[in-house]
């Protein structure tokens, strides 16, 4: 081996406070840096999750003015047309039906404007979660007629329980006047306030009888196979349906939330980013004081021939063995600790339910992501930041002579 290379091994073992120190910033730094960036993606997914697996769903069909003017004008008025189209396409796994509709809902002592929507129940099992939010009742089937299922937030604003009666009022697809009495029959709580203070859903086969809507649908929900194609799946569709409606992806739909997701990752980033040159700050003075402190020695290794570069050399190599070991370790940790939060999510309590619901979070708890490739890009940055602190004290130390390093004080 290089005798240069022994030394700079030697000097890690010799001085084992300065090594374990260094080595502790390195930990610290990575692991802090894994955790932050997983815990962030974390949420981020989940808050996109939340979005559209709630209800809106992965591939929404509708006319192509219905977004920016919902009327009865800007309706799909043949649905089976367009399923004919879907069922031709491989990739979707399935479709549903939905109608819905601005209608005023009446109690015995409240009255309120609802969004009252007309569902295939046993489908809608799988395209959003209103199922699986039942707090209280049954959910609805097929066999029902006027039988409706509410919104937590919507059954207290009109103080209505199960088995009580509502009455509503509204107009048809074909503008003609419509009304009926309801029961309710089931009461679901996704966590989204607006969402549970808003919605209503009835069987759409009593739906259409009501709102003269057969085979009229205002959106058609599509689930595919794999969720991750749901852009290339819209675009399949487009090119099958007829050019007044349109399909798109909830990355089309939800712009506007991704975009914000994307700013958040920004200032988050910038934020750490931040934090972490702080701590290279920090690690270049340590460096720079530890290699001062070692000025005579490097001065005695000059004069006794030792050349620029060899001096170079050992110092590298003391940083790089030093940056390595508390890069792997810290990698070790961070994954550990991303890996256990993946698996058991961080539950804030429900004192922060309330905030949790203005960025459209169900439940106040968080997982991390573990995410291999994550966990090496940021072990490799904390690793680069830490070679790069070091780097001026090593061109700094290296420029004296060996007479001014023997006798620097």
């Amino acid at each position: 081996m290089n005798p240069i290379y022994k030394i700079a091994l030697m000097n890690i073992f010799y001085n084992k406070k300065r090594s374990i120190v260094t080595i502790l910033l390195g930990v610290i730094s990575t692991a802090l840096l894994i955790f932050s960036t997983s815990i962030t993606e974390g949420s981020h997914q989940k808050m996109l999750q939340n979005a559209v697996e709630v209800y809106p769903g992965y591939v929404q069909i509708t006319h192509n003015k219905f977004r920016d003017n919902p009327s009865f004008e800007h309706l799909i008025f043949d649905s089976e047309a367009v399923f004919k189209q879907l069922d031709k396409d491989e990739q979707i796994k399935s479709y549903t039906s939905r109608f819905q509709t601005a209608v005023l809902f009446a109690s015995k002592e409240k009255s309120t404007g609802v969004i009252l929507t007309g569902i295939e129940p046993s489908k809608e099992k799988i395209f959003s979660k209103i199922y699986s939010s039942l707090i209280k009742g049954k959910y609805i089937n097929e066999s029902d007629k006027n039988e409706v299922y509410l919104g937590s937030d919507l059954a207290a604003r009109l103080k209505v329980d199960i088995g009580d009666e509502l009455s509503f009022v509204g107009t048809a697809a074909d503008y003609s006047f419509c009304a009926d009495n309801l029961t309710v029959k089931g009461i679901f709580k996704t966590g989204l306030y607006e969402f549970d203070a808003s919605s209503a859903f009835l069987n759409k086969k009593y739906f259409d009888e009501v709102f003269v809507s057969d085979n009229i649908s205002t959106t058609i929900v599509v689930m595919p196979k794999d969720p991750r194609n749901s852009l290339k799946i819209s675009e399949n569709i487009n090119r099958t349906i007829p050019d007044d409606i349109i399909s798109k992806s909830w990355e089309q739909f939800m712009e506007s939330l991704l975009k914000a997701m994307e700013l958040d990752s920004v200032f988050g980033y910038l934020t750490l980013s931040i934090f972490f040159l702080v701590i290279a700050f920090v690690i270049l003075i340590y460096t720079l004081l530890v290699v001062y402190s070692r000025i005579k020695i490097i001065g005695v290794l000059k004069a006794l021939g030792t050349s620029k570069q060899q001096i170079r050399e050992m110092l590298l190599l003391e940083s790089v063995a030093l940056g390595i070991i508390s890069a792997f370790i810290g990698a070790l940790i961070g994954g550990y600790i991303s890996f256990y939060f993946s698996i058991n999510p961080i539950d804030y309590g429900k004192e922060f339910e309330e905030q949790f619901k203005q960025y459209g979070m169900m439940v106040t708890t968080i997982p991390s992501v573990f995410d291999l490739g994550m966990i090496l890009r940021d072990t490799v940055i904390i690793f680069i930041l830490n070679m790069a602190a070091t780097v001026y004290p090593i061109i700094k130390v290296n420029k004296y002579i060996p007479i001014e390093a023997i006798n620097h004080v």
